[in-house]
């Protein structure tokens, strides 16, 4: 009898200890006066005067920003920089095979009149969230990872995916199968191209694709995304959280939501995006379909090797998780094996040369890199038929812990 309550207060314990550092997590969470005042500033500086805006079925607002007075020249490199509505050399542009049909980025009838720029409102809750993410050790996608042991303090990054280089090139291109994973709120998963160039101390990279982020976005919706991690160090944007991306598209707009989703053993919905580098002027220009959505000016790169060209491309997946909690689904959740309705992939995968000219990545050039096997995998097909010609598979049920 004396050994069973023992081992009833012991769990009583327990739970008491739990409770409390849930209360204490909690407690943290709710920002300090100082806190407020900071991110009141930060909210002030970030969301610039609209002359129009809209609000979403969905809750989000977007505002039209006059293009000259957003906030990428809030970096002090481009504070005399002048904006480019256009490259001054364009690919030779390959339109991609869009499995079902065409999708809207806005509702109908969201549009931003001409001199202006369509750009999602920053909200107090977006700034909390994403606060807490960093905190969490998420700073942005990092699609070079190639270690299998991708661990920080507070969580784990896994991938599934197929690197092309070294060589040099100045763009890629694939069309990304549209997927909504079901993850917890702390985790996030996503699907990308990217590009990236240097030495580990001078390494840039470029990615864009759609991510679901229940922490920073409010909900599990699937959305368009565009980063430019530097690594080698702690800084990092993605989307318009920071300056340094100068939008131009009064359309399509960075963190849209992503509407069709692909479903399982049914339709398929793709994202047809391109990442490529203005052979004049050096900046990385951010497409889809054919529209130019925005660029990353060379100023931004000027002491790295993205300066010139990039030396490395990768398409696939990544999902991020708390040490404590198991790893996310990825993609569909299916293995690649399982191809085409029912795993994820990124099809028409494709490199752009210095001249613009657009290829398929030569045999042997593109390697699979799976960070954890038995959760995730990616599979390189290079069949003939369309529209699998140069595509990679990639994804899994995840469950891995630590």
């Amino acid at each position: 009898m004396a050994s069973f309550n023992h081992f009833v207060l012991l769990i009583l314990l327990t739970i008491t200890l739990i409770l409390s550092a849930e209360a204490t997590k909690e407690r943290r969470a709710i920002p300090s006066k100082a806190e407020m005042k900071e991110m009141e500033r930060q909210l002030k500086a970030i969301n610039k005067p609209a002359i129009k805006s809209f609000k979403t079925e969905h809750g989000d607002i977007f505002d039209c920003i006059e293009i000259h007075k957003q906030l990428a020249f809030d970096h002090h490199l481009l504070k005399n920089h002048s904006v480019q509505l256009k490259p001054t050399t364009v690919p030779e542009w390959i339109t991609g095979n869009n499995i079902s049909g065409t999708f809207d980025l806005l509702q109908e009838g969201i549009s931003c009149p001409d001199g202006t720029v369509i750009v999602k409102r920053t909200t107090m809750q977006d700034l909390m969230h994403a606060q807490r993410l960093k905190s969490m050790g998420f700073n942005g996608p990092r699609p070079f990872l190639k270690e299998r042991n991708n661990t920080n303090s507070n969580g784990i990054f896994y991938f599934a995916k197929a690197d092309f280089g070294p060589d040099s090139f100045s763009g890629v291109k694939g069309n990304i199968n549209i997927w909504k994973p079901k993850i917890l709120l702390d985790q996030v998963s996503l699907a990308f191209i990217s590009v990236g160039g240097g030495p580990k101390e001078k390494f840039a990279s470029i990615s864009a694709g759609w991510m679901v982020n229940p922490s920073l976005y409010y909900g599990d919706y699937v959305r368009l995304y565009a980063s430019w991690p530097i690594h080698g160090s702690q800084t990092g944007c993605y989307d318009m959280s920071c300056p340094g991306f100068v939008q131009v598209s009064k359309t399509i707009p960075l963190s849209a939501i992503l509407q069709p989703i692909s479903i399982y053993d049914g339709p398929q919905y793709e994202l047809p995006l391109t990442l490529y580098q203005d052979q004049v002027k050096g900046d990385w220009w951010f497409a889809f379909k054919d529209e130019n959505i925005g660029y990353w000016p060379a100023s931004l790169f000027k002491s790295l090797s993205l300066a010139n060209n990039a030396n490395y491309a990768s398409w696939g997946g990544q999902v991020y998780s708390p040490v404590t909690e198991m790893a996310p689904v990825m993609g569909s959740g299916h293995w690649p094996i399982e191809g085409f309705k029912k795993a994820a992939y990124v099809s028409g995968i494709k490199i752009i040369d210095r001249s613009g000219t657009v290829f398929d990545p030569e045999v042997g050039s593109v390697k699979e890199h799976e960070s954890r096997p038995n959760c995730y995998k990616a599979r390189y097909v290079r069949e003939a038929a369309k529209p699998w010609k140069k595509s990679v598979f990639y994804g899994g049920p995840g469950g891995c812990i630590g």
